[in-house]
């Protein structure tokens, strides 16, 4: 979403003539588009920050910005502590980002947040940083309150763009030669329900789904999915609880929908949950999976975890670490457990040590590359499609791709009787010669 969100930013400077530069020498302006989901990221980000201004201090008519959820989040304290900043501004008026900027040309220390998202959604210009996939915001903000979780506080409630507006979006994106598209949010599953007529935001605080929708996720791919040009439809990120028995047999059905579901599980025992306010149980969780893969038994399933969550016992963790091995994921992102600013959790008192959360997450993640390791050797000369997006970032000699359940591979294009670069934005078969737990290595099928 961020980096949808920094597309966005690239636009809106192209239209008042600032153009992108890897230099910072040779900037006018640097800009901070920034997460504050972990404090490892903060820490990144004031590193960063503390650099270019320095660089002010050699420039002083360089202007320096700050965005992102960090600006939404701590707005004063970013004016009190980093002086040297002219711009704040927040998740919500990225729109304005141009007014802001030419008002800081003036010499003006400009700070505006918005609280909530503008009540009609802006179509924003869009500069793309990849030339075959593309990210398309269909819905914004969060109603659930996870209570170790800042995201609620600095994006704002669900708000949905219409299905008109992101269809033309995307007949935009096919016009201009992208093949693959990702439908983004920051709970993606629950699309369309804040655009339905009975809704409230009363019945939207623990979760909502209307008895008979009139918009929804399913219903939004379906009505996507024709479009001439596109090759694929991915989503992400969903929250467990709305994924619908209509989404599953959806995906199912639709040949562009990736039978790909990214859906953070979180822990693997029951009170854990229940702490963390995620409205579900692990048995529900495990029946949601078992009916994708009744559905689509090649559907590649993917997932979160935090391990370390206050209070989380020995047992409770060595539960989450039997989930992962049981349900077999494809991929699990894990981390530590961060405290953030405002949310219930960093108040506990029974916090875990650092140490003890480290050892876990080490733990937690030779388990998860084992099952990866496993699953993936499975995959070994076997043929697999490939959507190819670009050079390879190993080694540039070489090409890479995903596979419809999101897997990367690298192949070698020698003896391909197309160039490197026709190559890229080509469905092709590879031959999977090497497997480890996050890649794979591949050879090019060519057709005679």
């Amino acid at each position: 979403m961020n980096k949808a969100d920094s597309e966005h930013m690239l636009g809106l400077l192209d239209e008042i003539n600032y153009k992108l530069t890897e230099n910072i020498e040779n900037a006018n302006l640097v800009l901070f588009n920034t997460c504050t989901i972990r404090e490892t990221a903060n820490h990144r980000f004031y590193s960063q920050l503390g650099i270019a201004g320095n660089r002010k201090k050699q420039n002083p008519n360089l202007l320096i910005g700050v965005g992102g959820c960090v600006a939404q989040d701590k707005k004063k304290w970013l004016q009190t502590n980093f002086p040297y900043v002219d711009i704040v501004f927040g998740t919500n008026n990225i729109h304005k980002l141009p007014e802001l900027i030419q008002k800081a040309e003036t010499g003006t220390k400009v700070c505006e947040i918005e609280e909530e998202l503008p009540f009609d959604l802006p179509e924003l210009p869009v500069i793309r940083q990849t030339k075959v996939t593309a990210w398309v915001n269909v819905i914004l903000g969060c109603n659930f309150n996870c209570t170790y979780c800042i995201v609620p506080s600095v994006r704002g409630r669900e708000r949905s763009r219409t299905p008109e507006v992101i269809l033309k979006e995307i007949q935009r994106l096919a016009q201009e030669g992208f093949k693959e598209i990702t439908l983004l949010g920051q709970n993606v599953t629950a699309y369309g329900y804040d655009l339905d007529p009975n809704y409230s935001k009363e019945k939207a605080t623990f979760g909502y789904i209307p008895l008979d929708p009139q918009y929804s996720l399913a219903k939004l791919l379906r009505y996507v999915h024709d479009v001439d040009g596109i090759e694929r439809i991915r989503f992400l990120t969903g929250h467990p609880f709305h994924v619908t028995d209509e989404l599953i047999e959806t995906v199912s059905e639709l040949p562009k929908a990736c039978e790909y579901f990214h859906i953070p599980m979180q822990s693997g025992d029951d009170i854990v949950l229940k702490r963390m306010a995620r409205v579900y149980s692990v048995e529900k969780y495990k029946k949601m999976v078992e009916k994708i893969r009744i559905k689509k038994p090649n559907a590649a399933i993917t997932s979160d975890f935090i391990v370390g969550f206050p209070g989380e016992t020995q047992e409770q963790f060595l539960n989450t670490v039997k989930t992962v091995q049981e349900i077999e994921f494809d991929a699990c992102n894990t981390a530590a457990y961060s405290p953030r600013p405002d949310t219930p959790s960093a108040l506990w008192e029974n916090q875990i040590s650092e140490e003890e959360k480290n050892e876990r997450l080490r733990y937690l993640n030779s388990v998860v590359n084992e099952v990866l390791e496993r699953k993936n050797k499975k995959l070994l000369n076997s043929t697999v499609e490939v959507l190819v997006e670009g050079a390879s970032q190993r080694d540039t000699s070489k090409l890479m791709g995903r596979t419809r359940g999101n897997i990367i591979v690298n192949f070698d294009p020698v003896g391909s009787l197309h160039a490197m670069t026709d190559l890229i934005g080509q469905i092709v078969n590879i031959k999977i010669t090497k497997t480890n737990s996050w890649s794979m290595n591949g050879e090019l099928i060519i057709d005679n």
